[in-house]
């Protein structure tokens, strides 16, 4: 039988021991992983592999004790609400604000609650190295092709759609996606129309239908601090002083480091019910496939700005931002001098001959009072 997905989904239980073993074989692997566990060698390490013996397993065995050790010590507590809206199977599509632990720390919740894990949508420009993309897929996870020709780039789009729906109405096991190509990286999060054609390209009936059948499910991710917040502020003034700027692939690295092992203070997950209701009422409303698409968009953006949780920072920041008063009385002058001085902090660590400080503080802080700005617009409508 031929294998239409056989260069972007996640490899079966029949594939994971071969992939052992080249994972074990690569000394890359093996000393990027002593980084984070320096006294574990080679037959632990082993011993570790050993127990798996199904994608999940990857998740249950390797993925769950790295996700508590980073909850326990690089967050101040992971919590959730909604989670009883997550019928599986269901594309859970949300906000992006880390490369590896919006997804991660999503499926850490749910291992916690005893429910099956997603697999998960990464792009092909963030796999830097072989053992990389060897795991990423050994751990229930399906390529984004990126980079493309026009011609390349839609038979791609086709077969990723193909393989969501195969996922979803077939293999019967839910997906997380971002709403949007890449993080957001002022925090104004956005549903791509793009995305939703994407979804829709693989059915054979209405795009409403077409969606529907795949039970999308808004959740909404809220960390108090970004770590690679600095990171973003600088990639802005680069990109405003460069016109042809153009991250490597070892920002992206860097990226995914500083996220993973950086301070994220409170972490919350909340799940809004699947959209299927809303999408009759669409088709309701118009039968244009344009307006469809566009409220469509606009209805996933309503569900996660309004799940966000809302920190002290994020007044803190809307306040200063917009020389404002009006969250004054929510926040104390002891956490306004903390905030004020996280913001400066973080400026000093950009790496820039020339930091427009002005400029970077102002890409701060707007990071921080975007999603208040969204929570207010989306609850206000309510």
């Amino acid at each position: 039988m031929t294998d239409n997905f056989a260069d972007i989904r996640p490899y079966t239980t029949d594939e994971i021991p071969a992939t052992i073993k080249r994972l074990l074989d690569d000394n890359s692997f093996v000393t990027f992983v002593q980084q984070f566990q320096p006294q574990i060698n080679i037959e632990e390490l082993r011993a570790i592999f050993n127990q798996i013996q199904t994608p999940t397993d990857v998740h249950r065995y390797c993925g769950f004790p790295l996700l508590k050790w980073l909850k326990e010590n690089k967050t101040d507590g992971l919590t959730f609400s909604g989670l009883e809206n997550f019928e599986q199977p269901a594309i859970a599509i949300s906000n992006h604000r880390d490369i590896i632990l919006d997804a991660a720390f999503m499926n850490y919740v749910l291992m916690s609650n005893q429910m099956e894990t997603t697999e998960m949508g990464i792009g092909d420009n963030l796999l830097a190295t072989n053992w990389l993309y060897t795991f990423i897929r050994m751990a229930k996870c399906f390529i984004i092709k990126r980079a493309l020709s026009q011609r390349e780039m839609l038979h791609a789009l086709t077969q990723l759609s193909a393989y969501i729906r195969h996922a979803i109405t077939e293999k019967r096991t839910s997906i997380w996606i971002a709403q949007r190509e890449g993080r957001a990286k002022d925090s104004d999060d956005k549903t791509q129309e793009s995305i939703l054609k994407m979804f829709a390209i693989s059915g054979n009936s209405s795009f409403i239908e077409n969606l529907k059948s795949l039970n999308i499910t808004p959740v909404t991710i809220s960390y108090e601090y970004d770590p690679c917040d600095f990171l973003k502020a600088k990639e802005f003034q680069l990109q405003r002083d460069h016109t042809d700027y153009k991250k490597t692939k070892n920002d992206d690295v860097i990226s995914m480091k500083t996220g993973v092992l950086g301070y994220k203070g409170r972490v919350h997950y909340a799940f809004s019910p699947c959209i299927n209701t809303d999408l009759e009422i669409i088709a309701k409303q118009t039968t244009n496939r344009k307006e469809q698409i566009a409220t469509t968009a606009n209805l996933i953006d309503r569900y996660i700005h309004a799940n966000y949780t809302i920190y002290p920072i994020n007044k803190i920041a809307y306040d200063t931002l917009f020389d404002s008063k009006r969250f004054a009385a929510e926040y104390s002058a002891d956490e306004k001098k903390a905030a004020l001085n996280y913001f400066d902090g973080q400026i000093t660590k950009i790496d820039l001959p020339d930091v427009d400080v002005p400029f970077v503080r102002e890409k701060l802080l707007e990071m921080y009072a975007n999603p208040l700005k969204n929570y207010l617009q989306a609850t206000e409508q309510q």
